[in-house]
């Protein structure tokens, strides 16, 4: 039986401890012993992304921003979809986590990384939001679990109403504002819709092929 390996721990702003682990060339972070994203179930993260992206595919000098570095899928699925002269900003509050993508050592995200379109910030990413008023084309936030923070507190506030509207005055004309979420929610979904936005409701597998859903919240202006 192959064994588990703890690989190295973090403690975000809010003194929430992230730990990485390795099992049989896989990894995954967690928060308090629960599982919080891993390199053998990221579906989800890839069409969070691909859903976002692809229609910007031939619009010249697109921008994306993406709330969360995690493992690298979403911002991999992004860079996938988009043209070569686009420009994607990630912002990640944990530096360690940007380390572990950067660590040559781990099978994460170091090409992805070093891609000339990739600008990563260690920062929170309200205080991003909070000076860029209609500068993205797409908005991806996969910081948590959903409007229920499991990792940082601070986290929830992208999700109350004051939130929504700092993202969406972030987005140009026709711009996309999407969200990751471990499940349903009908008043994060209303609220979506009360900031002006029109909404799709995704429901997508962990895993291509298996296991349970997430939920993505697509709104387009």
């Amino acid at each position: 039986m192959k064994r588990t390996e703890r690989l190295a721990e973090a403690t975000a702003p809010d003194g929430t401890v992230l730990t990485l682990y390795r099992h049989d060339g896989a990894y995954s972070i967690r928060v308090g012993g629960i599982e919080l994203m891993t390199t053998r179930r990221h579906h989800s993260e890839d069409k969070l992304a691909e859903v976002a992206c692809r229609p910007l595919q031939q619009r010249k000098g697109a921008r994306v921003l993406i709330g969360g570095l995690g493992l690298g899928f979403t911002l991999r699925a992004a860079l996938a979809s988009l043209g070569a002269d686009a420009s994607v900003i990630v912002a990640e509050i944990v530096g360690a986590v940007i380390d572990w993508n950067s660590n040559p050592d781990f099978a994460l995200s170091v090409d992805a990384l070093a891609d000339r379109r990739v600008e990563i910030r260690h920062e929170d990413i309200v205080t991003v939001l909070k000076r860029s008023a209609r500068a993205f084309d797409a908005i991806i936030l996969d910081v948590d679990n959903g409007a229920d923070a499991l990792t940082t507190t601070g986290n929830a506030r992208l999700y109350n109403d004051v939130g929504i509207h700092m993202a969406v005055a972030a987005l140009r004309p026709n711009g996309c504002l999407a969200y990751w979420s471990a499940g349903s929610d009908r008043a994060f979904e209303e609220s979506l819709r009360n900031a002006g936005l029109s909404v799709d409701v995704v429901r997508v597998r962990a895993h291509e092929t298996s296991g349970g859903f997430h939920t993505l919240f697509i709104g387009r202006t």
